[in-house]
């Protein structure tokens, strides 16, 4: 099972997801039988699909538009996540995509308030010697600590609603739940044994083909395979051609996001996993699921990457502002004077995979996979008004 998803053909693709967004859609209709309308609470709806077990939820830090998190959102309720906890800023902290986002039912926001800041400067995360190198840094790590903090408020939460896993994602990420029968993480993590506290799922990294690219999740399908779901041997053959003349294998992190059982003393250890503060937790990692990172596939991440971070053109801020080479580098490039042809140059060079002969050979050695589920899961959400109608149903009870 491990590799089916990712090796269906296009038809037979279409007509399965095809019934598994039948199903979907049906679950949303079921409020229909008790009321004329869904209802758009302003509250945090558990009801909604209280049937579903395990109940998953999902954090994020997110500050981007509708664009990207309606999509993330949708797709990963098609899979089974029941319940989303989203620490907003930015884009999606202004009024209307607020409540848009609000109207979701299972779907709660937390503002950046003076409340939230003050709670989370007495958190006892501050008193952790593994994360203290991060502390007090501007950009990436200011970044990590703030996804941290908000990982801990939201176990609380997560636990105070009767969650029974909690995953931390960012929202140009997508689970993959390669291996489960039904493509559901609701049934992935149902099959896992009572006794695993927590599941490191493997990242793959986007490997775009094109420098236009408008809608990474609709349009992506090539990918690079985490080192876990390699051979040592196989990794390390093609690990110079992988580079594509950048520092590392991946160009963002390469260990991977994990899910938790919620349990006493769960505590996150970094953005990428979690820990338990009175035992060491029975931690697997997952042979075939993965999560999907869609990183720098659109040219214009170059610089809207850069104006997030106002960081000096130095060396020594440069590297107090990032953590990984590769974004140090786009940073400088970005940043330098470039013009825009020498920048799509540079993209085209570092990003971009044009070259067939190598992609074929990639793919032969199992370096490279083709992901197609999430792109026709996502495009028949487009096409069947589901994003639209979230918009529309907002607007409807503001």
């Amino acid at each position: 099972m491990a590799g089916l998803f990712g090796a269906l053909q296009r038809p037979s693709l279409i007509l399965f997801v095809s019934l598994l967004l039948l199903a979907f859609l049906l679950q949303l209709l079921v409020p229909l039988t008790r009321s004329s309308s869904i209802s758009y609470s302003r509250d945090w709806r558990f009801n909604f699909g209280s049937d579903l077990n395990p109940k998953i939820c999902i954090i994020s830090t997110t500050s981007a538009g509708l664009d990207q998190t309606l999509p993330w959102i949708f797709y990963h309720k098609v899979i089974g996540v029941r319940d989303f906890l989203l620490f907003v800023e930015g884009k999606a902290a202004l009024h209307g995509s607020f409540d848009v986002l609000e109207s979701i039912p299972g779907v709660k926001l937390i503002n950046r308030t003076r409340d939230l800041m003050v709670k989370q400067a007495n958190s006892r995360i501050w008193n952790e010697t593994w994360l203290a190198s991060f502390f007090h840094k501007p950009c990436n790590y200011d970044l990590f600590v703030k996804q941290t903090l908000n990982m801990e408020t939201g176990i609380l939460m997560a636990r105070e609603a009767g969650m029974d896993w909690i995953i931390y994602i960012d929202t140009d990420e997508l689970m993959y739940p390669a291996g489960s029968s039904e493509y559901s993480l609701r049934k992935y993590l149902l099959d896992m044994p009572g006794d695993v506290d927590m599941v490191v799922f493997p990242n793959y990294e986007s490997a775009v083909e094109r420098d236009d690219i408008k809608e990474p999740f609709s349009e992506v399908t090539m990918f690079k395979k985490n080192l876990q779901h390699l051979s040592a041997e196989t990794y390390f053959i093609y690990y110079k051609e992988v580079c594509k003349g950048n520092p590392s294998y991946f160009i963002a992190y390469g260990n991977g996001k994990s899910a938790a059982r919620i349990q006493a003393h769960l505590r996150p250890n970094g953005a990428h996993r979690w820990h338990n503060y009175m035992k060491i937790p029975n931690e697997i990692i997952s042979e075939d699921a993965a999560v999907l990172h869609y990183t720098y596939t659109k040219f214009s991440d170059l610089t809207s990457r850069r104006d997030r971070c106002r960081c000096k053109l130095t060396r020594e801020d440069i590297e107090r502002c990032f953590m990984l080479d590769f974004d140090r580098i786009a940073f400088v490039i970005a940043s330098s004077g470039t013009t825009e042809e020498e920048m799509l140059q540079w993209y085209h060079k570092h990003v971009v995979w044009t070259d067939k002969e190598l992609n074929t050979k990639l793919f032969k050695a199992g370096v490279f996979t083709r992901i197609y589920t999430p792109m026709v899961i996502i495009q028949s959400l487009w096409e069947s008004g589901v994003f639209s109608n979230a918009i529309s149903s907002s607007h409807n009870t503001s």
